[in-house]
């Protein structure tokens, strides 16, 4: 059966509308972070309030928290925590410009992938943290089996997407790109499946990858991605760690977070409102904000 027909029609599942916000991270040195991701990156400042700099590609729509805390000790290796975040561009042409932006601020660039579903840049900030940048195909070209999306990893065509590039000075990210999914490690898979699916209620969209998950609303490829390659049976980062703080969940009415949060009081798991919404953290100590479009 067709996910998207699924996610429509189940009342358990989370609502179609729903989206992935903004990814807050810890960072010890708040200054060299926001650098990066306006250079190598695109961002532009949406606000700065003394160690909190909250970068966009559109006024007052932030894509990115950065948190300074010089103190804070880096994120173990072994633990649960960000795989990375992945900001969504609307075309081809802007990955191409993403992919020079990058070259020529320096960055190193640890990967390129042609998805199925998406074409992707992967690289990491100056703290480790790690980094997608991606375009999809559109919908109708997803390869499908049963119903359901096949994804796969393979090489890109670095050739072909930058025989796209436009001319002319680059604006930096445009207008339209968002955070388009998060990729997280995870300590158990099936642990993470009950939180992210039988909770929340995203649907499960891709299983074919040996120790990963995908799970969307809507019938995306996927919002949220869930990995144990590196931490299996890890703990989470100890508190006031760099990387990942939270990262936020939009729903897109009052209705919809009532109903998701009556999931989450009736399977016992702590919450807290916050900031307009209301925190909670996946098995893993990931934390999720739940929030209001």
């Amino acid at each position: 059966m067709d996910t998207e027909t699924t996610t429509q029609n189940d009342p358990r599942s989370i609502d179609a509308a729903t989206d992935v916000g903004a990814v807050r991270l810890t960072v010890a040195d708040v200054d060299r972070a926001q650098d990066f991701y306006e250079r190598a990156i695109g961002l532009r400042a949406v606000e700065r309030s003394g160690d909190v700099a909250r970068l966009g590609a559109e006024p007052g729509r932030p894509l990115l928290e950065l948190v300074g805390e010089p103190a804070a000790p880096p994120r173990p290796r072994r633990s649960t925590g960000l795989f990375h975040l992945a900001v969504l561009v609307p075309s081809r042409p802007e990955l191409a410009r993403a992919l020079r932006r990058g070259v020529q601020a320096g960055a190193a660039f640890s990967g390129a992938s042609d998805h199925l579903v998406s074409e992707a840049l992967y690289l990491n900030d100056p703290e480790g943290n790690g980094i997608e940048i991606y375009r999809d195909r559109p919908r109708e070209e997803w390869p499908r089996v049963d119903g359901t999306i096949q994804m796969s990893t393979e090489p890109l065509d670095l050739d072909g997407v930058l025989s796209e590039l436009p001319d002319g000075e680059d604006p930096g990210m445009p207008a339209g790109t968002r955070m388009g999914h998060v990729h997280l490690q995870v300590a158990d898979l099936d642990r993470a499946e009950s939180f992210y699916s039988g909770i929340l209620g995203f649907d499960v969209t891709v299983r074919g990858y040996p120790g990963a998950l995908f799970v969307s609303a809507g019938g995306y490829h996927h919002h949220i991605g869930l990995n144990t390659w590196n931490s299996a049976g890890a703990p989470a980062p100890g508190a006031g760690s760099r990387g990942l703080r939270r990262f936020e969940v939009v729903l897109p009415d009052t209705d919809e977070l009532a109903a998701v949060t009556g999931r989450i009081v009736a399977a016992g798991i702590a919450s807290e409102p916050t900031d307009g919404g209301v925190l909670v953290a996946d098995p893993s100590g990931n934390r999720v904000l739940l929030r209001v479009a």
